[in-house]
């Protein structure tokens, strides 16, 4: 094939990291709508990105979820710098490190959830713990997520403290999905935009719970967590 005047011949490798990155735009959007329409997110508030080969794709600074653009959405290379779309989410950092200190974390959501943020208001189940252990379903689908203190938001001081709690848990075999931050909403992250958002509903859910029933439910007793552990290989 002839290449036209003025184009350049594209690599099979190119073109892998085009597809790539065009199939996280479309899922960013897809998710984005998604928390929008269902209330877990609401005006410019959160931000998600995903990994697409080497490359970050993330929504723009002060971008509404649910009216995302994926030509808008900010795409930045392996060491960082910015290449396409509007200026990139100020937490870019945070989620370009979370990536880096779990192998596994491939899509990323950050969100100002009411359940969660009141939770921190009102006062989480502890600091290791922002939740106890009420359904099964919490076990198996969230497992543990500590509370980051409050900083600003975009504090570079805040990917130090995830990371040291990702390896930290990584270290005693209960890898965590997510963390809250203080009066900010939860920070989640998993393979794939599905499983991220999994974590997402299932801990909104939970702290709805909580939350409605004035904090009262007792963890699940310690045999029923066990037994969890033993049957569907829960990370408590």
């Amino acid at each position: 094939m002839t290449e036209q005047p003025g184009t350049t011949a594209r690599t099979g490798h190119d073109e892998a990291v085009d597809e790539a990155v065009d199939e996280a735009r479309g899922e960013i959007v897809r998710v984005g709508t998604s928390l929008f329409a269902r209330g877990y997110v609401h005006a410019s508030a959160g931000n998600i990105s995903a990994k697409a080969g080497d490359h970050h794709l993330i929504t723009p600074t002060d971008a509404a979820l649910g009216f995302l653009e994926p030509g808008r959405l900010a795409l930045v290379d392996a060491r960082g710098e910015q290449i396409a779309g509007d200026r990139a989410s100020k937490t870019l950092a945070l989620h370009r490190r979370i990536c880096s200190a779990d192998p596994t974390a491939r899509f990323v959501i950050h969100t100002h959830s009411t359940h969660l943020v009141a939770l921190t208001l009102a006062g989480v189940w502890s600091d290791d713990d922002v939740l106890p252990p009420i359904t099964p379903y919490y076990v198996m689908k969230v497992g543990h997520v500590p509370l980051i203190p409050y900083h600003r938001p975009g504090d570079p001081r805040v990917a130090d403290l995830v990371t040291a709690r990702i390896a930290a848990h990584a270290a005693r075999r209960t890898p965590i999905r997510a963390v809250l931050l203080e009066r900010l909403g939860p920070v989640v992250w998993g393979p794939d935009a599905a499983t991220a958002l999994a974590v997402l509903e299932e801990l909104e859910e939970t702290a709805r719970l909580w939350l409605l029933t004035d904090r009262r439910p007792e963890p699940l007793p310690s045999h029923a967590l066990d037994e969890l552990r033993s049957t569907f290989n829960a990370a408590w």
